[in-house]
Protein backbone atom coordinates (compact mmCIF):
# COMPACT_ATOMS: atom_id res chain seq x y z
CA UNK A 1 0.00 0.00 0.00
CA UNK A 2 2.83 2.40 0.78
CA UNK A 3 4.41 1.83 -2.62
CA UNK A 4 1.09 2.45 -4.34
CA UNK A 5 0.53 5.64 -2.36
CA UNK A 6 4.00 6.98 -3.14
CA UNK A 7 3.60 6.24 -6.83
CA UNK A 8 0.19 7.93 -6.83
CA UNK A 9 1.62 11.08 -5.28
CA UNK A 10 4.34 11.19 -7.96
CA UNK A 11 1.62 10.83 -10.60
CA UNK A 12 -0.20 13.81 -9.11
CA UNK A 13 2.96 15.93 -8.98
CA UNK A 14 3.80 15.10 -12.59
CA UNK A 15 0.28 15.83 -13.77
CA UNK A 16 0.22 19.14 -11.89
CA UNK A 17 3.48 20.21 -13.54
CA UNK A 18 2.19 19.09 -16.93
CA UNK A 19 -0.95 21.18 -16.58
CA UNK A 20 0.99 24.15 -15.19
CA UNK A 21 3.32 23.94 -18.20
CA UNK A 22 0.36 24.72 -20.46
CA UNK A 23 -0.45 27.80 -18.37
CA UNK A 24 2.99 29.12 -17.42
CA UNK A 25 5.93 27.35 -19.05
CA UNK A 26 8.39 29.87 -17.59
CA UNK A 27 7.34 28.98 -14.06
CA UNK A 28 7.70 25.26 -14.77
CA UNK A 29 11.15 25.95 -16.22
CA UNK A 30 12.20 27.19 -12.79
CA UNK A 31 11.43 23.79 -11.26
CA UNK A 32 14.51 21.54 -11.33
CA UNK A 33 14.06 18.59 -13.70
CA UNK A 34 10.43 19.45 -14.44
CA UNK A 35 10.49 17.64 -17.78
CA UNK A 36 11.95 14.54 -16.12
CA UNK A 37 9.27 14.69 -13.43
CA UNK A 38 6.56 14.80 -16.10
CA UNK A 39 8.22 11.92 -17.95
CA UNK A 40 8.43 9.95 -14.69
CA UNK A 41 4.69 10.47 -14.22
CA UNK A 42 4.08 9.13 -17.71
CA UNK A 43 6.12 6.02 -16.95
CA UNK A 44 4.21 5.45 -13.72
CA UNK A 45 0.88 5.83 -15.52
CA UNK A 46 1.57 4.02 -18.77
CA UNK A 47 4.60 1.84 -18.09
CA UNK A 48 3.49 0.26 -14.85
CA UNK A 49 4.70 -3.17 -15.99
CA UNK A 50 8.26 -1.88 -16.24
CA UNK A 51 8.47 0.14 -13.03
CA UNK A 52 11.46 -0.69 -10.89
CA UNK A 53 10.49 -0.08 -7.31
CA UNK A 54 14.12 0.63 -6.43
CA UNK A 55 14.05 3.54 -8.88
CA UNK A 56 10.92 5.01 -7.31
CA UNK A 57 12.42 4.68 -3.83
CA UNK A 58 15.66 6.25 -5.07
CA UNK A 59 13.71 9.29 -6.26
CA UNK A 60 12.08 9.54 -2.82
CA UNK A 61 15.44 9.40 -1.08
CA UNK A 62 17.49 11.68 -3.31
CA UNK A 63 15.30 13.96 -5.43
CA UNK A 64 12.14 14.67 -3.50
CA UNK A 65 13.78 17.00 -0.96
CA UNK A 66 15.17 19.19 -3.77
CA UNK A 67 11.74 19.45 -5.39
CA UNK A 68 10.06 20.15 -2.04
CA UNK A 69 12.47 23.00 -1.28
CA UNK A 70 12.05 24.59 -4.70
CA UNK A 71 8.26 24.43 -4.57
CA UNK A 72 8.32 25.98 -1.08
CA UNK A 73 10.49 28.82 -2.43
CA UNK A 74 8.09 29.41 -5.32
CA UNK A 75 5.09 29.45 -3.00
CA UNK A 76 6.73 32.08 -0.80
CA UNK A 77 7.80 34.36 -3.63
CA UNK A 78 5.49 37.23 -4.62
Amino acid sequence: MLRSAVERQFEIIGEALSQLYRIDSDLVASVPDARRIIAFRNILIHGYATIRHETVWGVVQSDLIILTRRIAELLQSP
